[in-house]
């Protein structure tokens, strides 16, 4: 059945179709869609969320199917960047008085933030490597990361393992929340840190050189692209789906520390439910659509098969979603991965003062200081405004609202 809750947005490639009722789209943001679907490659049309803006490389709130072909650029370098969820066996009145406390905790148990310039001092790293970190570094992640390098020996040089647990800091949280019922979520927003973007800035410029002779025909040098047998298509499918596990691996050793900052400073025992999400918006895979097998990239996108779970947060100060998916074959079965931004971060910290963010996270214990004004919930578009434009791709399971808020 056709949807009658998308758009079409005009332009001279394959058709775009968004589901962006009630919500704005940047013509800059429009621009690159209008780019990428002039690409030879692209399956069928491209599908826009309502959380779409302009991004680094290709827009984003943007699934893109491709045949026999992934423009690394469009990925992105956060690659894996996703959400994690767990219910607790916790309640509101479970809390400790003091959620500052708690806040505390949860920062001294996970490195966060960045300084340094992400070097020997950086506090956003492990200095001395958890024994159970390590482990799993040896066991479950160096083996591939060695195959890789030995190939690529420039992407041996950095972070690795010493960022595996770790927040890092922009967008990227970890917070407490309550449900309709007053039930205690934990929940939080990382990626693959500083190894993917090492693994997405080397194969975009890969992309770019290999295509030199080519590049000046594309509508942007960002959207430089390999080829399924080309020289190099093989190692970068190889290094993005290591990348995206240890994004998922880094989000599952956060929650095991958040949740044991719970156990420290919550008197009452409590186990995590069953009910857990992990799941990715930043990341490419292949798929089966309209009896096709391709690749989807989803640029700020979440998978939303039918019955799927996945997270939509908000802003800082305002809701968040867990959601089960609808299957809506004509988004490749995907749904938004948040909010999305109104502003750029450096418009956000033009126009709005301390004393507006203070105002906007009344009721969260959170960091209410200048440096994190480029992250306030003013900066971003009304998330009920998204939600409301995408009820065709997804039905809502769970309404979560912050009390905690930790942020690097």
């Amino acid at each position: 059945m056709e949807s009658q809750t998308y758009t079409l947005i005009e332009g001279p490639g394959v058709p775009i179709k968004a589901w962006t009722n009630g919500v704005e789209v940047e013509e800059s943001a429009a621009r690159q869609l209008r780019n990428v679907a002039s690409l030879p490659f692209i399956y069928r049309w491209l599908a826009v969320m309502p959380d779409v803006h302009w991004g680094m490389g290709a827009t984003v709130g943007s699934v893109i199917p491709t045949e026999k072909a992934i423009i690394p650029a469009a990925v992105g370098v956060d690659i894996g960047c996703g959400m994690m969820a767990v219910r607790t066996g916790l309640r509101a009145e479970d809390l400790p008085d003091s959620l500052k406390n708690l806040r505390t905790a949860i920062e001294t148990a996970i490195p966060h933030g960045r300084t340094a310039g992400g070097g020997a001092n950086d506090r956003g790293a492990w200095h001395n490597l958890p024994d159970a970190t390590g482990e799993l570094w040896r066991d479950e992640l160096n083996p591939g990361w060695q195959a890789i390098i030995a190939r690529h020996p420039k992407l041996a040089k950095g972070n690795t393992a010493n960022h595996l647990g770790t927040l890092g800091t922009g967008n990227h949280f970890i917070e407490v929340c309550l449900d309709e019922e007053d039930r205690v979520w934990a929940m939080l927003h990382s990626g693959s840190r500083g190894v993917g973007n090492r693994v997405g800035t080397y194969f975009i410029e890969l992309a770019k050189r290999d295509m030199a002779a080519a590049i000046g025909t594309l509508p942007d040098q960002d959207l430089a692209y390999f080829t399924e047998g080309a020289e190099h298509f093989d190692d970068y499918v190889e290094a993005v789906g290591w990348a995206q596990h240890f994004a998922r691996v880094n989000r599952e050793l956060m929650m095991r520390s958040v949740l044991s900052a719970f156990r420290a400073e919550i008197k009452r025992r409590f186990d995590a439910d069953e009910f857990a999400v992990n799941c990715h918006h930043n990341y490419v895979e292949r798929e089966r659509h309209y009896g096709a097998d391709v690749w989807v990239t989803r640029k700020g996108a979440v998978s939303a098969r039918n019955g799927e779970y996945g997270i939509i947060p908000g802003s800082m100060g305002a809701r968040s979603f867990i959601v089960r998916g609808k299957g809506n074959p004509e988004s490749f079965m995907s749904c938004s991965h948040g909010a999305g931004r109104a502003m750029s971060r450096t418009e956000a910290k033009r126009r709005f003062t301390l004393q507006d963010h203070i105002a906007a996270t009344e009721g969260v214990e959170c960091r209410k200081d200048r440096e994190v004004i480029d992250e306030t919930p003013m900066a971003y578009k009304s998330i009920d405004a998204v939600m409301a434009a995408q009820t065709e791709l997804v039905e809502v399971v769970h309404t979560l609202r912050q009390v905690v808020c930790v942020k690097g």
